[in-house]
């Protein structure tokens, strides 16, 4: 699903603006003898020279060689048609101008260090030539400044425009070429016709990247509207307090992730834990969703969420908690909740109390929910839900003790399932597939592979 704007592109690569080797230097940072000899061997330029588009060839052979792939190799890639299929899609527009970025920012009337500064570490690079859609992109970088944005609030959008967009790319881009591509090439298909096949499906699912991320975006920033402007009033009210820093406000953050999700991909393999982690994800967010939760990241099985109430944040926690118990053949997960003062920055929650969330997750056992005497408190009053205190605790890399409570649904039974001592994975009865009797003791197992796992070193597994 690549971006529809790339269908200016589509059957350019050949075209383009007259280029003299020495301009085709300057812009991919390569000496002239090695392009001539990259001209010899059918990477860059044609019959009739070379065009603007071949900055682009040269720079797909840069990265090609970057990765270790010889020329030879990149030359037979070129001859086989299917090296033009990406460069459709990379190749800049015919004909159109490009000025430098002194003159770009000159022509919307910001100051080209300002806009070094503000895109810095944001993969753009100023030595390259900008084009019309490049010098829209800083005319509302200096609208935003005249609407009173700082250097540094600018910054921060950029980089959370740069990483979310960057991993949206990366999935029109990867996706596309994992789960259609591969298929196209399974049907035997070599040459010009995998070259068309490519380049038809390309064009069909083109089209539709752009109202997709339309339609998603205008949802999370109504949303995200909404949330503002309940917290503007909730602020007014003295329900919130100000904040004494700039980006800081109050949240409840919560880690949730699966107790046993490393020793369950060993057991079981990549493929069979990113199908567990699948099912895992799909529970939190739909939980998420229901309790106004916002995702901010995942990393590995674990979750990260911000909350506006602690209530919400508890009953998320919970929710999951039950999600998963009703799941077949899963693991258990534990979660973390606290709440307090935290700062926004790029698009993340950092600070102390994040720090304290995330310990309170790795302290918890199976099916547990640690949260703090802060959380206790902000959520007096949500029925259906006990407080049981486990005192104060020292917690790893923290240097204060904390007064930690578990939270638990009312009326929830205690779990009956068995576990399985390799991967973790916990059973009903039925969904058991082997036993063992050892030392008095009955093990269960997900597999004949977690048993035999168990029979090779039964040492490992003894906790």
């Amino acid at each position: 699903m690549w971006p529809a704007s790339r269908l200016w592109y589509a059957g350019l690569a050949a075209m383009g603006t007259a280029l003299s080797i020495e301009e085709l230097a300057r812009r991919t940072g390569e000496p002239v003898e090695r392009l001539e000899d990259w001209r010899a061997r059918g990477l860059v330029g044609t019959a009739d020279g070379l065009a603007s588009q071949d900055v682009e060839r040269g720079r797909l052979v840069q990265l090609c060689l970057r990765r270790g792939i010889g020329l030879d190799t990149i030359a037979d890639w070129a001859r086989s048609g299917r090296m033009v299929h990406y460069l459709e899609l990379l190749a800049p527009p015919v004909g159109e101008a490009r000025i430098s970025l002194v003159d770009a920012a000159a022509a919307v009337g910001l100051d080209p260090a300002v806009v070094e500064r503000v895109t810095a570490g944001a993969a753009f690079s100023g030595t390259e030539d900008m084009d019309a859609d490049d010098v829209e992109m800083l005319r509302a970088l200096k609208t935003a400044l005249d609407a009173g944005f700082t250097e540094d609030t600018l910054r921060q959008f950029v980089r959370v425009y740069t990483d979310a967009l960057g991993r949206v790319a990366e999935a029109e881009s990867r996706l596309f070429r994992l789960y259609v591509l591969d298929r196209i090439r399974a049907q035997g298909l070599a040459g010009p016709a995998l070259v068309e096949a490519m380049n038809e499906a390309g064009r069909l699912t083109t089209p539709l990247s752009e109202p997709v991320l339309r339609f998603f975006h205008r949802r999370a920033l109504d949303r995200a509207i909404r949330e503002d402007a309940v917290l503007e009033l909730a602020e007014e009210a003295g329900l919130l307090p100000h904040a004494d820093t700039p980006g800081q406000l109050v949240a409840a953050i919560v880690f949730v992730d699966l107790s046993s999700f490393t020793p369950l991909a060993e057991a079981m393999g990549d493929a069979r834990a990113a199908e567990v982690l699948e099912r895992f994800s799909r529970l939190v967010r739909d939980a998420a969703a229901h309790a106004d939760g916002r995702i901010v990241k995942q990393i590995g099985d674990a979750f990260m969420l911000a909350f506006n109430e602690a209530r919400a944040a508890v009953g998320f926690a919970l929710d999951v908690e039950r999600r998963a118990a009703a799941e077949a053949q899963f693991p258990a997960v534990r979660s973390g909740i606290h709440w307090g003062p935290v700062l926004y920055r790029e698009g993340d929650y950092v600070g102390g109390n994040v720090n304290l969330a995330a310990r309170l997750a790795t302290e918890a056992a199976r099916h547990q929910v640690l949260v703090t005497a802060a959380v206790r408190q902000a959520a007096h009053g949500l029925g259906g839900v006990e407080f049981v205190g486990l005192g104060r605790r020292k917690l790893k890399g923290l240097s204060e003790v904390v007064d930690l409570w578990e939270v638990r649904a009312a009326e929830a039974a205690a779990p009956t399932r068995l576990v399985d001592p390799v991967c973790g994975m916990e059973l009903a009865p039925a969904e058991v597939a082997a036993r063992l009797a050892l030392d008095g003791r009955e093990r269960v197992f997900c597999s004949e592979d977690c048993l035999r796992r168990f029979v090779t070193a039964p040492e490992r597994y003894s906790a």
